[in-house]
C-alpha cells in the first residue's frame, strides 16, 4: 500500500473492515450451575468445577447460589428455590440471549423448574444433567453429623408426604415410593408437578418449553448409591405399584404419552443418554471435557469440537 496516495489507502482501509464486518461473528453461550443438596457455590469443589468448566468451553459460568447454600438447599421447597434461580437469571443481562443449565443431582430438578415455570425468562438452549432424580428417588440421603443433621434426619423419619414436611425438606419434593403412588401423587408437592404426572393438572406450556431445548445431555453414574434407582437419572423408574426390575425411559408412561417432551426430543435426536463410571457425581476430567462441554461450547458436539476440548 506504499504506493497508494492517502485517499486510495483510507477506501481500502474501509472496504476491509466492511468486509470482516460481514463475517459472523459467533460468541460462547454463557452457562449456570446449579449444585446438589448440601453443597454451595463457595466450596472449593463447586467453584473449580464451574471454573473449569468455563476454562475448557471458553464460555462464561456462573454458579447460582440460593439463600444460604447448604442449609437452604435441604430446608427450602423446591419450587422455592426455582423461583430464586429464575429471578435472578431473568435480573443477569449476561443471559439475555440465552444460556445453557449445568445441573449437579438435585440442583436438575431446580433447574428443570426454571426451563418449565419461569415465565419471561431467557431461553434455555441446552441443559446437561448429571446425576439428576428427574423420575425421582426411593430413597432420601442420610444429611450426615452435627445438630443440623440430626434435625433434617428427624424430618425424613416422619410422614414425609405431610404438609409440613413438604413444606421444610426439600428432597421430600422429589421422593416417590412407588408402592404408595396415591400418597405421592396427593401430598408430594413438586415432583408430580415438574413431570406433569396428575392427568387433571397437565400443563402443555410445560412440555413445549422442555421439549424447545436444543440439546438434553443426561450422565447417569453407573454405581451410583444415592439415587435410587440410579436410572432415574436417565427418567427411569419403578414401575408403579412394585420394586420390580426399573423400566428404562422409553418405557415410562411419562416417556410413551409424552407428558412433558422427552419423547419428543429424543425422536428428533436431541437426547443423549450417557453412562459414566464412578459413584454419584464422581465425574472424571476426561468425562467432563467429552460429555458436557461440547455443549457449552459456540462450536457444539461436532467430531472435531470433542477431539479438539479433549487435548486441552
Amino acid at each position: 500500500m506504499a504506493g497508494l496516495a492517502p485517499a486510495a489507502s483510507i477506501l481500502v482501509l474501509l472496504a476491509l473492515a466492511a468486509s470482516s464486518a460481514l463475517v459472523p461473528v459467533v460468541s460462547a453461550v454463557p452457562f449456570i450451575v446449579l449444585h446438589g443438596i448440601g453443597d454451595q457455590c463457595g466450596n472449593d469443589g463447586i467453584a473449580s468445577f464451574t471454573d473449569e468448566l468455563g476454562e475448557w468451553a471458553g464460555s462464561k459460568g456462573y454458579c447460582m447460589e440460593i439463600g444460604s447454600g447448604s442449609r437452604d438447599s435441604w430446608l427450602m421447597p423446591l419450587q422455592e428455590q426455582a423461583n430464586v434461580v429464575c429471578k435472578k437469571v431473568k435480573e443477569m443481562k449476561e443471559l439475555r440471549e440465552g444460556y445453557s443449565i449445568v445441573g449437579l443431582s438435585q440442583g436438575n430438578l431446580i433447574g428443570r423448574a426454571v426451563i418449565e415455570y419461569c415465565d419471561g425468562g431467557p431461553p434455555v438452549k441446552n441443559f446437561i444433567s448429571i446425576g439428576g432424580p428427574h423420575a425421582g428417588t426411593a430413597s432420601v440421603p442420610l444429611c450426615g453429623s452435627g445438630i443440623f443433621c440430626i434435625l433434617v434426619d428427624a424430618l425424613i423419619q416422619l410422614e414425609i408426604y405431610s404438609n409440613f414436611v413438604q413444606a421444610h425438606l426439600a428432597p421430600s419434593g422429589y421422593l416417590k415410593i412407588p408402592t404408595d403412588m396415591a400418597d405421592y401423587l396427593e401430598g408430594c408437592k413438586f415432583l408430580p408437578k415438574l413431570n406433569n404426572e396428575i392427568p387433571s393438572e397437565r400443563n402443555t406450556t410445560y412440555k413445549e418449553r422442555f421439549s424447545s431445548l436444543e440439546n438434553l445431555v443426561l450422565i447417569m453414574f453407573e454405581d451410583d448409591a444415592v439415587l435410587i434407582p440410579r436410572e432415574t437419572a436417565w427418567f427411569g423408574y419403578y414401575p408403579d405399584g412394585a420394586f420390580n426390575a426399573v423400566l428404562p425411559p422409553q418405557e415410562t408412561k411419562l416417556y410413551t404419552e409424552d407428558w412433558i417432551g422427552l419423547r419428543t426430543l429424543d425422536e428428533a435426536g436431541r437426547v443423549k443418554f450417557v453412562s459414566v463410571p464412578g459413584g454419584h457425581l464422581r465425574i472424571s476430567r476426561s468425562d467432563m471435557k467429552k460429555y458436557i462441554v461440547p455443549y457449552l461450547t459456540s462450536c457444539g458436539s461436532s467430531k472435531q469440537n470433542v477431539r479438539r476440548i479433549l487435548s486441552i
